[in-house]
């Protein structure tokens, strides 16, 4: 029904590749006074990189132990450095320079994945993203989330839809993949207002998309409200409809990088079916068949 991760790990690189999540040790925009202080609503105190390594290690350091978390699972050897937690192209461009190609220097890293916002994308970086990727692909991810102003909006995202558009333009013609994050479930959205959402992203030229649910963890603000009772979250079922709906309507050359998102069980506040990883996973690819 829908192209996977796996699937197309496998037509690029010729195997299985596990992603190894790193920390750069950077911030962003939406916490350091830039644009705001509190981050995005939903946003962690990692910054959504919940399973990402420490950053008071180096980039080979980190590599290295996540390299031990997954050795048992990965037989090919094969892996995708991943700069997960915050902004990971926010910071001076040598800066950058050296993270990502400590990065992508051991042989067996096959690519390198960063995670950022679309404002946070000059072209001094881009140019950079170029060079990278002459040498081992690069894919970037997008924090669209959603489209809708109201919940752009309640969400603290911090940039309008055209920043989006306008990076997912520029990084295509520097030829690097883009991944775009959505979040199903935002407060008043309803299932239609996803499928725009997705429908946005295809048509900006997004190569691949990762869905997310909406979930609470402690320490956000996100959680505040939701213990004020302003919204509730999705029953497993209603996800499930949701992500339908948007997988859907995606054309068969876009891969689907996740069908969910989830965070550590230890901060998980709502909804309490999403801590069940394995039930949910098997739940989904049942319903997607």
């Amino acid at each position: 029904m829908y192209k996977t991760l796996n699937e197309h790990y496998r037509e690029k690189f010729g195997c299985k590749v596990y992603k190894l999540s790193l920390d750069a040790g950077l911030t962003c925009p939406n916490r350091d006074g830039t644009l705001g202080v509190g981050g995005c609503i939903f946003c962690s105190g990692s910054g959504s990189g919940e399973f990402a390594e420490g950053p008071c290690a180096d980039i080979r350091t980190q590599l290295e132990r996540a390299k031990t978390r997954v050795a048992e699972k990965n037989r090919s050897g094969k892996y995708i450095a991943y700069f997960q937690s915050f902004t990971n192209t926010y910071a001076p461009v040598e800066k950058l320079r050296k993270l990502y190609f400590d990065a992508i220097e051991p042989e067996e890293i096959v690519g390198l994945a960063i995670g950022t916002r679309p404002d946070c994308l000059g072209d001094d970086v881009i140019t950079l993203l170029e060079e990278v990727n002459r040498i081992k692909p690069v894919s970037v991810e997008l924090g669209l989330q959603t489209i809708h102003p109201e919940s752009v909006r309640y969400i603290r995202r911090g940039y309008e839809n055209e920043v989006y558009f306008d990076a997912v333009k520029h990084l295509k013609t520097a030829n690097i993949d883009v991944v775009t994050h959505m979040i199903l479930g935002l407060p008043g959205e309803t299932p239609q207002m996803a499928i725009e959402t997705t429908r946005a992203a295809v048509e900006a030229g997004t190569d691949g998309v990762k869905f997310h649910l909406l979930h609470v963890l402690q320490g956000t603000d996100l959680a505040a409200d939701y213990l004020a009772g302003k919204f509730s979250c999705l029953t497993l079922e209603e996800y499930g409809l949701w992500l339908k709906c948007c997988i859907e309507i995606l054309p068969q050359h876009i891969v689907v990088h996740r069908i969910t998102g989830d965070g550590a069980k230890k901060d998980l506040i709502a909804p309490a079916w999403s801590g069940d990883k394995k039930r949910v996973i098997n739940y989904l690819n049942c319903i997607l068949r």
